[in-house]
């Protein structure tokens, strides 16, 4: 059977190329120098020019290689983002404004997911560098010593969010842990609460928040606080912490501090069956101020950290850098906000 026999097209060669440049150029009447410039740049040509081109990529399908243009302007247009989770919401909602601020500049963002393992990270970050991004976000100021050696080598902006540090790799954005947790401390004593506990998530940032409450609760009242800790933040680990403090760790009544909005609301359905008023019998504070803190009863008193302000400004802070501006600080603190609602 020879090949045009063959209706499957199996025995076609393989090596044939798609749309190229230079067919684009025969459609739109001009040649493939005038349409890679044009691509490259198109200030450079006519609007008359420009706009045969793009009709022509329109009928075509043409796809330009962006690795072949960012090897002439050393540019790829693209931002790496780096998160623990990309379902996690607190992430999502800083992301959005991060990635719209650079959309607005023709960048694109390439979104990975690192966990919470610093070596985890270490090999996103190696993967990401491989594929030359104009800049890189992570999430997160604790990273393994590789990591750093390969951004600080790779001589390309780098913001750091959701945490402070006065030692950044290039620019950090973000607020204090420890400050927000001895806020709350110092809110449940100025309220009139004698007695504390804290539940918290497994990652080191949730961890320092309820480290830092108790450390500074015990300071205002002379009280020690218990702190139960679950792996991750769920609903279902709220109550059975909850249930863990109140059965097993002596705690009968008082202010319980949560790492998220999600353990706090785990406490409140816990506490309602339960039969525990609150905050009569006992108060919830939450941290992170999601869509949830306002709607279930009663209102959840929680942080609130302006994470539509954090992603804007890394965006803007990285566009600096990649324009070769300095910017004014290279540690901004967005810092936090105490709501009270009706659970303290």
């Amino acid at each position: 059977m020879t090949q045009s026999d063959d209706p499957s097209g199996a025995g076609r060669k393989r090596n044939q190329r798609g749309v190229t440049m230079e067919a684009v150029g025969r459609i739109a009447g001009v040649s493939q120098v005038t349409v890679s410039r044009a691509l490259s740049d198109p200030s450079k040509v006519s609007p008359q020019t420009m706009a045969r081109i793009r009709d022509a990529i329109a009928v075509t399908g043409f796809v330009p290689n962006a690795l072949a243009g960012a090897l002439v302007s050393r540019k790829s247009m693209m931002v790496s983002a780096l998160v623990p989770s990309i379902t996690n919401i607190i992430y999502a909602s800083m992301l959005a404004p991060f990635s719209s601020e650079l959309k607005s500049r023709g960048y694109q963002i390439l979104l990975s997911e690192t966990g919470l393992d610093p070596d985890e990270e270490a090999a996103v970050v190696e993967a990401h560098l491989s594929r030359r991004p104009d800049a890189i976000w992570l999430t997160g100021v604790h990273h393994a010593a590789r990591t750093r050696r390969m951004l600080i080598g790779a001589s390309i902006p780098v913001v750091e969010t959701w945490d402070m540090t006065e030692t950044p790799i290039d620019l950090c954005v973000g607020f204090s842990h420890a400050a927000s947790g001895r806020a709350v401390a110092e809110f449940a004593r100025e309220a009139g609460y004698t007695k504390g506990a804290g539940i918290s998530a497994g990652d080191e940032r949730a961890q320092r928040r309820l480290g830092a409450f108790a450390s500074r609760f015990r300071e205002l009242s002379g009280c020690n606080i218990p702190v139960v800790t679950a792996s991750y933040g769920s609903i279902a680990a709220g109550r059975a912490m909850l249930a863990e403090l109140l059965d097993r760790r002596g705690f009968s009544g008082g202010l319980v501090a949560c790492s998220s909005d999600v353990l706090a609301q785990g406490v409140l359905i816990e506490a309602a069956a339960r039969g525990i008023a609150v905050p009569t019998d006992l108060a919830v504070v939450g941290f992170g101020d999601q869509e949830l803190a306002e709607t279930v009863e009663p209102g959840l008193t929680t942080i609130r950290v302006n994470r539509d302000a954090m992603g804007r400004i890394a965006a803007q802070a990285l566009l600096a850098r990649i324009g070769g501006e300095t910017p004014p600080r290279d540690v901004i603190d967005v810092g936090f906000t105490l709501i009270r609602r009706a659970s303290a």
